[in-house]
C-alpha cells in the first residue's frame, strides 16, 4: 500500500501550513495562549479565530461548498487536523457545531433545516452546544427523562440538562428528548434543535472549584 500523498494532497498540506505560519495569534508551534480576563473574553477570542480559519477554508473541509466547506475527502480533513495540531493552533470554540450538529444535519436534516443552520456553523456566526446529559442520565443516555410533546405549534420540551459546556454562549442546542412517553431505553428518543434564546429556556452556569463556569445546567 502506497501511503504517499498525492500532488494535490501535498499542496493542500502546504497551504494549511503556510496559512497557519502567517496567521497564528502566537508563535507557530511553540506559543502559549494569552491570559484572558474571563471566559467571555476567551470565547470572543476563539470565535474570531474560528471565523478566520473558516474564511481560509481550513475548518469543515469535507462539508459541501454551499455551506462553507471545500467538498473535500477524508484525507484533506486529516491533513488539516494534523497541521492544526502541529502548529498548536487554538481550539475550535464551535467544535460541537462543526463535529456533531453539522454532520448530523448533513446526514439526516431536511434541505430547509440545512439551509437554516449550516451556513452559520463554520464561521461561528452562531454557536451550538450538546444537550444530552441529565442529572440521572450521563453515561447511560438511555435513561433520559426530558420529554417532548407535540402541539399544534410544534413541540414543547420539559426537563433538565446538565454539564453542558459553553451553554451560556451558545445560540442553539442539539437536545435529546423522549417523544414516546411509554418508551424505555434507547427507543422513543428524538433530536431537537433548541433556540437557547427562546422564552422558557434557562441557562444556569455551574461555579467550579477553580472559580470558572465552563459547565451549565439548562432548563
Amino acid at each position: 500500500m502506497d501511503l504517499s500523498l498525492t500532488v494535490e494532497e501535498a499542496a493542500f498540506r502546504d497551504e494549511c501550513r503556510n496559512w497557519l505560519q502567517g496567521n497564528l495569534p502566537w508563535d507557530y508551534g511553540t506559543g502559549l495562549p494569552p491570559l484572558f480576563a474571563d471566559l467571555a473574553e476567551e470565547v470572543a477570542f476563539l470565535r474570531d479565530w474560528q471565523r478566520r480559519l473558516a474564511g481560509a477554508g481550513l475548518v469543515g473541509v469535507t462539508w459541501p461548498v454551499a455551506f462553507g466547506g471545500r467538498g473535500a475527502g477524508p484525507m484533506h480533513h486529516y491533513l488539516a487536523q494534523e497541521e492544526l495540531a502541529r502548529a498548536r493552533a487554538p481550539e475550535l470554540v464551535g467544535r460541537i457545531g462543526v463535529n456533531l450538529v453539522g454532520p448530523t444535519l448533513l446526514a439526516h436534516g431536511t434541505p430547509g433545516q440545512q439551509q437554516r443552520w449550516l451556513p452559520g456553523i463554520l464561521p461561528a456566526d452562531h454557536l451550538c452546544c450538546q444537550l444530552f446529559s441529565e442529572p440521572g442520565a450521563g453515561s447511560d443516555l438511555a435513561a433520559i427523562a426530558t420529554r417532548a410533546v407535540a402541539t399544534d405549534d410544534g413541540w414543547v420540551l420539559t426537563g433538565q440538562k446538565v454539564w453542558t459546556s459553553y451553554a451560556q454562549f451558545a445560540d442553539w442546542g442539539l437536545c435529546l428528548a423522549r417523544t414516546d412517553p411509554d418508551s424505555v431505553g434507547s427507543r422513543g428518543l428524538s433530536m431537537f434543535m433548541v433556540d437557547l434564546h427562546a422564552p422558557g429556556v434557562e441557562v444556569r452556569p455551574l461555579r467550579q472549584i477553580t472559580d470558572e463556569s465552563d459547565f451549565n445546567e439548562v432548563f
